[in-house]
């Protein structure tokens, strides 16, 4: 079935101009309307994929019948039509929820790419709101939420490697969820009534990590007054979850790769080897190629480790799982903070849509959190979670001076004035404190503080005398 197109104008030589282009340009059917009460008939009667809506009309003008739009069908794309002078009505259409605006007369080329982009966005959204509905009846993957290309090659992969005892590497960004998938191995494979034991390397100090590892025995060291049973014995007959395996040192990673390779033990301070029966599945959001290359990762232990791959897709490479995470979080974290149900604005998630989410499924959940707790009414909208409208990003976009430098140049400033801004926000409500904003971003305390250095972001600025006192003191 085609994808129809609204077009509301009282100027009939358009109607006639848009209603023969645009199906030849976008193969889609043309529906007009000569006033805005018209057009909310039409709207009434039958289902548009896109309104482009004209700002200068007799009776209702643009922005009224944006706001019964919005109303009335939250999640519709609609594009603002406006001559060279009403920009900023334009603008004030695009903080009320317009997707973009045009103005006459069109750029054919302009015209159609617009116009383009915006059903992208309608096919997105409308493909989205189906299998949230497809969800509510039905129960996620190994509560892993995903309906995107990319989720159902991981899935694919899950299913026919869970039952063995192959070693799998997951590999991904921070947040991606690599957690996830190594339980779903577990809870999928013969070992499931087995235990699961997790340990994160980076959080455990190298002296440590050893005897946590492959456990002691008494007399080991100074303060081993007792035998202590490492997390190899602890995981027999299940699996062992060897989380962000990537930053582990030299010296473990020859122990690790002993017992791979020959699925034994030695506690420290022991002299005979223990057979352990244990499932490996290690994760990492390091580059372990890289790291071979600089040798600070064995080459004969990544290949043990990397028997079946499985690589974690990022949030921005799988936006259309995005409402369904939406929807899944809410629905949890209402129950666990006890708050009344509450649903995300359109505007909101238009802006998730098309935030880049560095931290990922985390952030975003991270985000939702905030939003179940800040928002006062039922509906969390931009400014309750920290997201700017629309128009800020429009208006940095409508701004000359970036429009005169180079590509590169644009992108540049672009990224410095929007982490600037976010990051030093998110500073200011911390009081300096960079790991609790690193908490509530969704990002890496590391990552956080790489974004701070690159664009020069200091936090001593927004903490008080007293606590850089207490800092220095």
């Amino acid at each position: 079935m085609k994808e129809r197109i609204l077009v509301v104008d009282d100027e009939p030589d358009l109607l006639r101009l848009l209603t023969r282009t645009l199906p030849r340009d976008l193969d889609c059917d043309v529906l007009t309307a000569s006033s805005g009460e018209q057009a909310m008939q039409r709207l009434r009667a039958e289902p548009v994929d896109l309104v482009l809506l004209d700002m200068k009309m007799p009776g209702m003008d643009g922005l009224d019948v944006l706001d019964r739009i919005r109303a009335e069908h939250p999640w519709l794309t609609v594009i603002m039509m406006t001559a060279h002078g009403c920009i900023e009505l334009a603008v004030q259409a695009m903080r009320q929820g317009a997707y973009d605006f045009l103005t006459k007369p069109f750029d054919h080329d302009a015209l159609a790419f617009t116009i383009g982009k915006a059903l992208e966005r309608s096919r997105l959204i409308r493909e989205n709101l189906h299998l949230q509905r497809r969800l509510k009846g039905e129960k996620s993957f190994q509560n892993i939420v995903g309906k995107s290309p990319a989720m159902q090659r991981v899935f694919d992969a899950l299913q026919m490697v869970a039952d063995s005892d192959l070693t799998v590497l997951i590999t991904g960004e921070s947040g991606t969820g690599k957690d996830l998938v190594a339980r779903a191995i577990h809870n999928l494979s013969g070992r499931k009534t087995g235990p699961f034991v997790a340990v994160n390397c980076p959080t455990v100090p190298e002296n440590i990590l050893e005897s946590e590892l492959f456990g002691y025995r008494k007399g080991a060291f100074t303060h081993a007054t007792q035998n202590k049973m490492g997390l190899f014995q602890e995981a027999h007959g299940g699996t062992l979850f060897l989380d962000e395996i990537g930053d582990i040192s030299p010296s473990i990673q020859t122990k690790l790769l002993r017992v791979l390779q020959e699925k034994t033990i030695k506690p420290l301070g022991d002299t005979k080897d223990i057979r352990v029966d244990v499932r490996v599945v290690a994760s990492t959001n390091r580059n372990l190629l890289e790291k071979m290359r600089t040798g600070e990762f064995r080459e004969d232990l990544y290949y043990r480790l990397n028997v079946v791959p499985i690589e974690m897709p990022p949030l921005r490479e799988r936006r259309e799982d995005i409402p369904l995470l939406v929807d899944h979080f809410l629905q949890i974290h209402g129950r666990q903070l006890n708050r009344p149900s509450k649903s995300v604005s359109p505007q909101l998630m238009d802006l998730f849509l098309r935030h880049d989410w560095e931290g990922n499924v985390r952030e975003l959940e991270n985000t939702i959190m905030r939003g179940i707790l800040f928002a006062p009414g039922e509906e969390i909208l931009p400014e309750h979670v920290g997201f700017s409208d629309a128009s800020p990003s429009h208006d940095l976009l409508h701004d000359q001076h970036l429009h005169e430098l180079p590509y590169r140049e644009a992108k540049e400033e672009v990224l410095r004035r929007f982490n600037t801004a976010y990051i030093e926000r998110l500073l200011a409500m911390t009081e300096g404190n960079v790991t609790r904003a690193a908490q509530l971003c969704g990002l890496e305390r590391q990552a956080l503080q790489q974004v701070m250095r690159r664009f020069k972001i200091k936090a001593d600025k927004f903490r008080s005398h007293k606590k850089k006192n207490q800092e220095t003191g």
